[in-house]
């Protein structure tokens, strides 16, 4: 029925077609008097044109399988709810794949008016020339932004402008295994935060079958244990001032991280299953891992899937610090430069849908993504789903606790993938053996040739 809506307003214009060649105009033959017998009088003739043609807004994203089919019904309510713009998704393949099909199409009359972009990518959006700050539509429409979560908006925000409107946002939060705590005298309403506690808590749960913890050959972790502690992963503000000319975190927060690690590695109370995501969520579920970070959009797959009860937690932090939160990640949504006033105004419009209280609870409960708007978890479908799924609200309390940094805030680096790349490769040559320190300073050499590398190309 909601594309059936759309189709009959396309019908309608193709007959109109005959009585009018564009708005506002009569055709040629009744402008010259040829008028048949038929002829109706001029007020009817006004009454049948149509004013507008349904303006298409072509929507370029990066999801995929179950989270494209909720993005998609999503589209398709908005489509539904009203009559003037025509939003169309389009996959484009990984984020990776999305930004490269991006880049070439960027700035020309084929580039889509919106785009779904991850959050490592806001830098070179921002610089790219290819997109309209959405602080211009805010400004414009008088838009109350405040009403929307402080640390997701803080992400992309630069220098009090708002450059694009987050859109699916999540942050890692700790799993374990509720049944193996008990079994090994571990409180499973009580579980570890630091990091000395993580490593005591391993060492119970370890035995010839189940290894304590792991984390994932993945950068975004790393920069969670780096940003909890109120440490910038580069210079310049984590690059929110200037362009970031140096990494930082291979200083005492980057060495406490990798010697944590190393020391469960080497106790055998630490397992590395790589870069796969369901690898190490399997070997979560299958009990080979009694402790893990995952993505917080992942709870309700981690607690359905597993055959034992599921806690959450936030994440760990050195113990020689308060921990100040998180960073913010999953992608955001961007509206295209060079494009209509008609088609920016569409996907303005639809960023304010998408937005709204029902709607993000909708979005939330379908997808474990945070809500944008705070009043969300008010709804009471959020609050159904919260009283069946306790473990969804201590994500969203470990966001709202954050503290406000340019710590937490997220670094911006053009070559941020890269980066994170040095990250995973320098973790893996800890796990086989290189000291914490010198596997640390592979990452921070090889992250800051790739910052030289592209200071270079820009100049």
């Amino acid at each position: 029925m909601k594309k059936t809506l759309f189709f009959m307003s396309v019908s309608l214009l193709t007959l109109a077609a005959c009585a009018s060649n564009e708005e506002g105009e009569t055709n040629e033959a009744e402008a010259e008097g040829e008028a048949s017998a038929e002829e109706v009088d001029e007020e009817t003739n006004n009454e049948a044109e149509i004013s507008e043609e349904v303006v298409e807004i072509e929507f370029w994203h990066g999801m995929g399988g179950g989270l494209g089919d909720t993005l998609e019904a999503l589209v398709d309510d908005y489509n539904a709810s009203q009559e003037e713009f025509h939003i169309t998704p389009e996959y484009q393949g990984s984020y990776e794949e999305l930004l490269t099909q991006f880049r070439t199409v960027g700035g020309t009359e084929t580039a889509p008016a919106l785009v779904q972009m991850f959050e490592v990518g806001t830098k070179y959006m921002i610089e790219s020339g290819y997109i309209t700050p959405v602080q211009e539509w805010i400004d414009k429409d008088g838009y109350d932004v405040t009403q929307l979560e402080e640390n997701i908006l803080s992400y992309y925000t630069v220098e009090d402008e708002l450059y694009s409107m987050p859109f699916n946002s999540s942050t890692p939060a700790l799993y374990f295994n509720k049944d193996m705590f008990e079994e090994a005298g571990l409180d499973p309403e009580n579980p570890p935060r630091t990091f000395s506690e993580i490593k005591e808590a391993a060492e119970k749960l370890t035995d010839e079958d189940t290894y304590g913890f792991s984390m994932l050959g993945h950068g975004w972790f790393f920069e969670q244990l780096i940003a909890t502690q109120s440490a910038d992963y580069v210079d310049q503000e984590n690059g929110r001032t200037a362009d970031a000319t140096e990494v930082l975190f291979g200083g005492e927060e980057g060495l406490r991280a990798y010697e944590w690690l190393n020391e469960m590695n080497e106790a055998g109370t630490f397992e590395y299953y790589g870069r796969d995501w369901d690898d190490l969520r399997a070997a979560f579920q299958t009990e080979n891992v009694a402790m893990y970070m995952d993505s917080s959009a992942g709870t309700k797959d981690a607690i359905n899937n597993a055959g034992f009860e599921v806690g959450v937690s936030f994440i760990p932090h050195a113990d020689e610090i308060d921990p100040n939160g998180v960073v913010i990640g999953g992608a955001s949504v961007w509206m295209g430069s060079g494009i209509s006033e008609e088609e920016q105004q569409g996907a303005w419009e639809f960023m304010k849908w998408f937005n709204q209280p029902e709607v993000q609870a909708e979005w939330h409960v379908n997808t474990g993504y945070f809500a944008t708007h705070p009043e969300a978890y008010n709804e009471p479908v959020v609050e159904g789903e919260h009283e069946e799924y306790p473990q969804l609200r201590v994500p969203i309390e470990q966001l709202q606790a954050t503290v406000p940094s340019s710590a937490t805030q997220g670094a911006l680096i053009t070559v941020f993938p890269e980066s994170r790349e040095q990250v995973v490769t320098s973790l893996e040559e800890l796990y086989q053996g290189t000291s914490p320190e010198d596997a640390l300073q592979m990452a921070v050499e090889g992250s800051n040739r790739a910052i030289e590398v592209s200071e270079r190309a820009s100049e």
